[in-house]
């Protein structure tokens, strides 16, 4: 009922198991060549252009592994084009800023002075509970925590914090914290933007737009200290 030989194996033979063996070994000495030549910079921190050429190198190195019908001397060339075009590119980089700009982008300010910096992070495609989920994983429970936050051109967020005298009023960031925002107040007290983070104090009575961003929701501010 099942042809288990061409499951197992597709259209090759028992024979072609060792090849590929010998094809694999090649191929992984290769990648590791490959990645001496690219450098720790290459391999510590993946920006959109250093993740493109990994993806380069893993579909020429994939490929002559267990397709018979692909060889290695083409796989060899791709190595070596995607090598050359990254080590010509870094050239122009590192004498161009606008290049470097245009090829890697730029750190992004999230956060300023406890404040969301709401036109930059709008042209992230970073969800705020993905965003405050790293936040908190940083020891962070509030913003007014923070000083700056900045979306580094590797993905990665760099937090640098108040000092512990420092710390402001802030929205707090914790789960479920922001599900029950408020419009009137019942006691004098800081309150924070449910949408930029801008904090105020304020007496009983309506809390009004935020002069920051115009929305016109509210939660309690939280001025606890940051767990380490």
């Amino acid at each position: 009922m099942f042809d288990y030989q061409q499951i197992l194996l597709g259209s090759e033979d028992w024979g072609f198991l060792l090849e590929t063996v010998l094809r694999t070994s090649i191929m992984f000495v290769i990648i590791i060549c490959g990645l001496r030549l690219l450098g720790k910079r290459g391999v510590k921190q993946l920006s959109v252009f250093e993740l493109v050429v990994i993806i380069g190198l893993g579909s020429a190195a994939g490929d002559p592994m267990f397709y018979k019908d692909v060889g290695i001397m083409p796989a060899l060339v791709v190595f070596t084009m995607i090598i050359s075009l990254y080590s010509i590119i870094t050239f122009f980089i590192a004498k161009n800023k606008k290049f470097e700009k245009l090829v890697e982008g730029k750190p992004i300010c999230l956060i300023d002075k406890g404040v969301f910096c709401i036109h930059d992070f709008k042209k992230e495609s970073l969800g705020e509970d993905e965003f405050f989920a790293e936040l908190r994983m940083k020891g962070v429970s509030h913003l007014g925590q923070i000083e700056k936050a900045i979306e580094e051109i590797s993905g990665e967020i760099s937090v640098f914090y108040y000092d512990d005298q420092d710390i402001r009023y802030g929205l707090p960031i914790m789960p479920d914290s922001l599900d029950k925002p408020l419009k009137n107040f019942e006691k004098k007290s800081h309150y924070s933007c449910t949408f930029c983070g801008y904090t105020e104090e304020f007496d009983f009575g309506k809390g009004g737009q935020c002069r920051v961003c115009q929305h016109d929701e509210w939660i309690e501010s939280s001025n606890k200290k940051r767990i380490s």
